[in-house]
Order: structure tokens, then sequence, then C-alpha cells
């Protein structure tokens, strides 16, 4: 046999290049409750923000409203036994004209001040032998001030039967439905971080008791207790952001369908019903600004209360 000129040999194998290290969480994700953490913590911001975001809306309305109802005062003249009515409409509507600060007066005529009767009393009815008072109506500036005490002393020298009223009494009463509204968002909230602790505290004892071989580990090893508590506060503030993120973006995108669904049905009953109650139906920059601090709010709690659940677990099993 004819020997081949040089001798054929199996070329080495060329060695694998070598993999980057890859970091891998002390605690692992799949150890810890985590879809049914980010399903409570995202329900909890839920609630939390569109409670926000009807405080807003609350407070919004009657900020309008009382803005609205400061600006308006009405002269109420009830009619008095041997006094011409009309007159004294007269004499009271160019009293207020005279007034400083009063912009506009309004006299309500005699069917204008019965239709208001309306609502109460129905249509159809004649009432030329009730004493209807009559209304007129003040607009005021913003400047100067209104000196009610001198407004009221002259229309009680020239019109006897004639009562001021600044509305003092709604002003005071959409003040406290305000306070009342805030009140109840607060309550809200806290109970929404309440349950948010205790079930973030139930996840955390049930993975430090999942990943007790791991801690055990990592106390043989010289870990300190504040290393394996970051570890597990890393873990549930990832959890936190997720749910708070889904939570929170859900009823934002819920508000903006809602105040986008009022502004498509301009012109309807139902769109004049809204508007009359929450104005814009829009919680502005405050309320999503509020809304996004709430996300980071429940995120923090999360992960605090991991952190200081795993510390004290630490320090019994030392």
């Amino acid at each position: 046999m004819a020997e081949t000129p040089y001798d054929l040999e199996p070329a080495a194998p060329r060695p694998l290049p070598a993999e980057p290290p890859r970091e891998t969480p002390v605690v692992p994700r799949s150890s810890i409750s985590g879809r049914a953490l980010v399903a409570v913590v995202a329900i909890m911001t839920f609630l939390a923000s569109l409670t926000t975001g009807a405080v807003m809306l609350v407070l919004g309305s009657a900020a309008d409203w009382q803005s609205e109802v400061a600006r308006e005062m009405t002269i109420q003249i009830r009619p008095l036994p041997g006094h011409d009515l009309d007159a004294e409409v007269n004499d009271a509507t160019a009293i207020a004209r005279a007034t400083p600060g009063i912009a506009d007066v309004r006299p309500y005529t005699a069917a204008e001040s019965a239709r208001l009767l309306e609502p109460w009393l129905g249509t159809g009815l004649s009432l030329d032998a009730l004493p209807v008072p009559r209304i007129i109506v003040l607009r005021v500036a913003s400047s100067p001030p209104v000196d009610l005490a001198a407004l009221r002393a002259a229309l009680a020298a020239k019109v006897p039967g004639a009562s001021v009223d600044d509305h003092r009494g709604w002003i005071e009463r959409m003040r406290a439905m305000a306070s009342a509204a805030i009140a109840v968002g607060l309550g809200v909230l806290v109970l929404v971080l309440v349950a948010t602790v205790l079930s973030v505290a139930f996840a955390t004892r049930g993975a430090m008791a999942t990943n007790r071989p791991i801690v055990e580990v990592l106390h043989l090893i010289g870990a300190r207790d504040a290393y394996i508590a970051g570890q597990f506060q890393r873990q549930f503030l990832i959890l936190g952001l997720q749910g708070g993120l889904i939570g929170g973006g859900a009823a934002l995108l819920l508000l903006a369908l809602a105040s986008l669904f009022n502004n498509l049905f301009v012109g309807t009953a139902a769109q004049a019903e809204t508007s009359a109650l929450f104005s814009t139906f829009s919680i502005g920059v405050v309320g999503y600004a509020a809304v996004l601090g709430q996300i980071v709010l429940v995120a923090a709690v999360t992960a605090g209360t991991s952190r200081h659940v795993v510390t004290q677990t630490l320090a019994t099993i030392e």
C-alpha cells in the first residue's frame, strides 16, 4: 500500500468561549407567591386610585360651586298688605345698582318668580292668589367688596319686605361636603395600606419559610441580617411596583375613559347632569400626580414591610 505523504491526525477540539457569569438573586422569585401578591397589590391600588379620583372630582366640583355661589346674592321681596310690590322691586333694584361691588342686577318678573315654584307645586297652577315673593339676582364683582350691612340698611329703610341672602349657608354646606369627602378618601387609603401591609407580611413569612435553607447557608458563610433583608426587600419592591402599576394604570385608564365618554356625549341629558355634578369630569394634573404618588407609596410600603418582617424573623432564628 502506498503511504500518504503525511499523516492526517484529528484536530484538537477548540475550547468553547467561557460564558460571562450571570448574577442570580439570592432569594429566587419562584419561591415567593408573586402572582397572588401582585394581584392583591393591584386590587388595593386600583381601589385607592379610584377613591382618590372620586375625591378629586368632588373637591373640584365643590370649588366650582363655591366660586359660583359666592359671586351671586339674591334679594327677596315679600308682598306686604298695602304695598306696591312692583314699585318695591324697582326701588330695591335701584338701591342694588347704586351699591359699590355689584356688577349686575337682574330682577325676576312675576312669571319667572312663579316658575321657580314649579318643581314643588307642579305646572298649570294659578299662583295669583298666593303671596309669591319676587327675586332679584345680584352679580358680585371681584372688587371692591360689597358692604352687606349698608345694603341691608338701605333696603330696610325703603323696602320693608326685602331681605338679602348671600348664600353663606350653602357655601358652608359645600365646605362640609368637601371635608367629608377628604375624610372618607383618607379612611379608604388607610384601610388599603393596612390590607397591603398584612398581605405583604403573610407573603414574606411564607417566603422566609420556603427559603429557610438559603437563609441558614447565608448565616453560615457570615452574611449579615441587613444583606439578607435587602434581598427580600428588592424582590418585594419589584412585586409591589408591578402590582401598583397594574392597579393604578387601570384606574387612570378608567378615569380617562370616563372623561372621554363624558366629552363625547356633549349636549345630552346625561352629560348635562354629569356636568352639573362634576363640572368637566376630569381629575386634572393634580389628580393624576396623586395616583402616581400612590403607586410609589404602595411599592415603598410593600418593600418596607417585607424588610421589617424579615428583620424580625431573623432575630428569632439566630
